[in-house]
């Protein structure tokens, strides 16, 4: 069996406001998150960790910022056109493992909702890991300027 493994981090700048996305989940937070699409960090992460591991470039290749048609897309839409590419080239997803580092709400709460919409959109997927971090108050995500999120995966080829 040929496996692989893809990382992938991105962050997203806070500014006052209602709710944020997270991993697909509205979280009401006082803040939310500034970018093209949804600017929704964990899955940009998640999309870059699957990229990655397949050799196939990463989010802003596939979507790129510049190009109106991806302003305010759901990062949702954006996972399901990459897990069918990996789809197309014979790669199954195994696990994903995402990490959430936010200062601004306790996030436990959404933790399962988290992991069903990914679950959801990744067929055959044995297992989805979110799990939630603090900064303790440093960097732009301790001063509330900030969410990050980092993704690991394994990936599987299913061509033989």
């Amino acid at each position: 069996m040929k496996i692989r493994t893809g990382n992938g981090w991105d962050r997203h700048q806070l500014r006052p406001g209602k709710s944020l996305k997270l991993a697909g989940v509205e979280v009401e937070a006082g803040y939310c998150a500034v970018g093209h699409s949804d600017a929704d960090a964990p899955l940009h992460a998640l999309i870059d960790a699957l990229l990655g591991a397949a050799g196939l470039g990463d989010i802003g290749m596939h979507f790129p910022p510049d190009e109106a048609r991806w302003k305010n897309a759901s990062s949702l839409d954006l996972l399901v056109q990459i897990v069918e590419l990996l789809q197309q080239k014979r790669w199954q997803v195994v696990n994903v493992d995402l990490t959430i580092i936010f200062e601004l709400a306790k996030l436990s709460s959404f933790r399962s909702e988290m992991e069903e919409n990914i679950a959801q959109l990744i067929p055959g997927v044995e297992s989805v890991n979110v799990k939630f971090k603090s900064a303790e108050g440093l960097g732009p995500v301790g001063k509330n300027e900030a969410v990050d999120a980092l993704a690991s995966v394994l990936i599987k080829n299913t061509k033989i």
